[in-house]
């Protein structure tokens, strides 16, 4: 009998072909998710019993759900980002984590400054507008010459600095653990967050979802920003409270916002945010290009593959793989 492996991204015969070649060649059989959409809890609650290794999504892996998962021994997040999965109950129930580390950077990084580009050129507006048959003479504004903020300077931060570094933008970055090295390469001014807040045209969000960094952008935040700055968060929608934005936003404290994540996600349309004209939203896909995708799909089967040969998955989080 095959060993079966839960599969919660979308799509993946057609986006990761590669890697389920990969799993079948292996001796896995793969259940892949139907729906375009996380698995809901009840959903994870019926399959999850037999599945020995899990390529996880955004679905919550919390302990009741691992509890359930009497024969799970591996789970490969398909992404880097982990707090939907419960570390602490995974070590406790022998189950080793891995994350693809690295992969999807490069596309998280060109999403954020496409957001930065959509809000201060009003690149939606003018689609809708011009498809409506409207003609509109407004101004927008240009990235050159701009101070560029970042909250948080890992990988990801880092790539879009080297990005951004073609606008002649002046940049600087909030981090508790700074890479001084990486700060000095890429020209980036390490500072502290209310220099970020009060200084900076753009404010880029890109830290990790602790309970610790939990709405960091809250009322007190945003009315420290200049009223002529853009918010941007290609993180976690946790770090921002959503009301102080939705009222930073309505009230003109801030210009506008780029935002690819949500407190609540799938973010519902009833949402006051998507509201607002000076908000850009996407729907949790800055990671989402085929090429992103392939790999991380490849990675993911790949740390699978190696946990059953009894090989360390790559980067693991959780302690003592075996």
């Amino acid at each position: 009998m095959k060993k079966k492996v839960l599969v919660g991204a979308t799509n993946f015969s057609a986006t990761c072909p590669e890697a389920k070649a990969l799993l079948e060649e292996n001796g896995f059989s793969v259940l892949e998710n139907p729906h375009q959409r996380p698995y809901t809890r009840d959903e994870l609650k019926e399959i999850v019993g037999d599945c020995v290794a899990v390529s996880a999504g955004m679905e919550s892996w919390d302990r009741e759900i691992l509890s359930l998962a009497k024969n799970l021994k591996v789970i490969g997040r398909f992404g880097v980002g982990y707090d939907n999965i419960d570390v602490r109950a995974a070590e406790e129930l022998g189950i080793t984590v891995a994350i693809a580390k690295g992969i999807n950077g490069a596309a998280v990084a060109t999403m954020a400054i496409g957001l930065m580009l959509s809000v201060l050129r009003k690149i939606p507006m003018f689609d809708r507008t011009t498809r409506e048959g409207r003609w509109p003479r407004v101004m927008g504004s240009d990235l050159d010459g701009k101070k560029v903020g970042f909250l948080g300077f890992g990988d990801i931060a880092q790539k879009t600095a080297k990005r951004l570094s073609g606008f002649e933008v002046e940049m600087m970055a909030y981090d508790l653990y700074p890479n001084e090295e990486a700060a000095k390469d890429l020209k980036v001014r390490i500072t502290d967050l209310d220099t970020i807040l009060t200084e900076c045209d753009i404010v880029s969000c890109h830290l990790p979802n602790l309970p610790e960094t939990r709405h960091t952008m809250d009322e007190a935040a945003f009315a420290k920003m200049k009223p002529t700055a853009v918010f941007i968060n290609t993180s976690r929608g946790p770090l921002v409270d959503e009301d102080a934005l939705y009222q930073a936003l309505r009230d003109g404290v801030i210009a506008g916002a780029g935002i690819d994540v949500y407190e609540q996600e799938p973010v519902s349309k009833e949402n006051p945010l998507l509201t607002l004209d000076n908000l850009v939203c996407t729907p949790h896909t800055s990671a989402e290009t085929n090429e992103v995708c392939a790999r991380v799909g490849l990675n993911t089967a790949q740390n699978i593959v190696d946990y059953f040969n009894g090989r360390n998955p790559f980067y693991t989080i959780t302690k003592k793989p075996f």
